[in-house]
């Protein structure tokens, strides 16, 4: 059935449908250059037109059934002002198309994280990930477990971002273990620091797409934020903090047992991982392996599981994702 609109015309074989987009940003509705306008003719084969305050979709009835949810979800994101992209519109497609219009995430203010610094607004883009974002505000130890893309990373640190903003917590650290940077880097020039950076650059990207650069580099040197390897952590008490161990399945169940154990009070931890991408040379002392069977039942600590339908990366990467899993006969992680 098709949602409620303010007229349907019908004639011999095609279905004309009016939705209402009063109050919703015409430049993020329709996109640079009607991009998003483009993409939903492209995704559904409907003849789209933005017209005063109305987007009219025309096109067969079948076609319609499935462009107007996606089309009245985009609208209720324009009004919001909260941002989406042409990408954004095939997974909310995939939605609709897996579970009808239930299969659409809807704008919740509860999991929206406003970075006042960047003026950006971050919400979940497939239920998996809207999941993630509560259990981080909900939990004082989340771990989050899946493929590449599914956006475990980049969400833990805005919610780090978040909180440091609000000043919930004094100091953001964000910790990896430098698998590759022990002996096999000795021929490299520098020092420690200087050999483990090219491993913690993702973290770096993740805070400077919040944050202005200039305050990126301020708050690291007065070392409000700390990005280090995991092996740093050892010996100490990280206290009024939010702590994310990122590329936790490369963490041996000794360095993730003394991770864990460095919570002070009014702290919070995020681990992330993909148990398919182990570099460990023996792949069963990986610690996120046990982490989740020795924790997952301890209050205040919470695991959250995401897969291909979380994937907020290219379109083929979910494809790519499905494709490997194929070949190695296992399920998506």
């Amino acid at each position: 059935m098709l949602l409620p609109g303010e007229r349907v015309e019908q004639t011999e074989t095609m279905v004309e449908h009016r939705l209402n987009t009063e109050g919703a940003d015409p430049l993020m509705l329709a996109g640079v250059n009607d991009r998003n306008i483009h993409e939903i003719g492209r995704l559904f084969s409907v003849k789209v037109v933005m017209r005063d305050d109305q987007l009219v979709l025309r096109g067969m009835i079948d076609s319609l059934e499935r462009a107007v949810p996606v089309a009245q979800h985009m609208i209720e994101l324009a009004r919001l002002r909260a941002p989406f992209d042409t990408p954004d519109i095939a997974r909310f497609a995939d939605g609709v198309d897996a579970l009808g219009v239930d299969g659409i995430v809807h704008p919740d203010e509860e999991v929206r994280i406003a970075l006042p610094g960047s003026r950006r607004v971050i919400v979940p883009k497939s239920d998996g990930q809207r999941g993630y974002i509560r259990a981080i505000q909900d939990n004082d130890v989340v771990i989050g477990i899946g493929p590449a893309g599914t956006g475990k990373t980049y969400l833990a640190v805005a919610a780090a971002v978040d909180s440091l903003y609000k000043k919930r917590v004094k100091r953001i650290v964000l910790a990896r273990p430098a698998v590759e940077a022990g002996e096999n880097l000795g021929f490299l020039p520098g020092d420690l620091q200087e050999k483990v950076d090219p491993y913690l650059r993702p973290l770096y990207d993740a805070l400077e797409d919040m944050m202005p650069h200039d305050r990126v580099s301020r708050a690291i040197e007065d070392s409000t934020i700390e990005i280090a390897p995991l092996a740093y952590m050892r010996g100490r008490t990280l206290a009024d903090a939010f702590v994310i161990l990122d590329e936790a399945q490369n963490a041996t169940r000794a360095q993730m047992k003394m991770f864990l154990t460095r919570l002070g009070l009014n702290s919070r931890v995020v681990i992330t991982g993909d148990k398919t991408q182990i570099d460990l040379s023996n792949k069963s002392d990986s610690g996120l392996l046990e982490v989740e069977d020795i924790l997952g039942s301890v209050e205040g600590i919470k695991v959250i599981y995401l897969d291909g339908k979380d994937v907020i990366r290219h379109r083929l990467v979910k494809d790519i994702i499905k494709a490997y899993a194929k070949v190695g006969g296992g399920e998506e992680q």
